[in-house]
């Protein structure tokens, strides 16, 4: 096994914690798709 550098260590350590948020996840668009299975009108709301 080749040893590993610290950088890969602290890269590979980042992107377990990492939980960013898809665009896909959340949002108006999402919300649009949910009304549009369930046959409801999509509110908009700000932030």
């Amino acid at each position: 096994m080749k040893p590993q550098k610290r950088w890969m260590t602290a890269i590979l350590e980042t992107a377990k914690a990492e939980n960013t948020q898809m665009p896909w996840q959340r949002g108006t668009r999402r919300a649009e798709m949910i009304a549009r299975r369930t046959g409801e009108k999509a509110t908009r709301r700000s932030a």
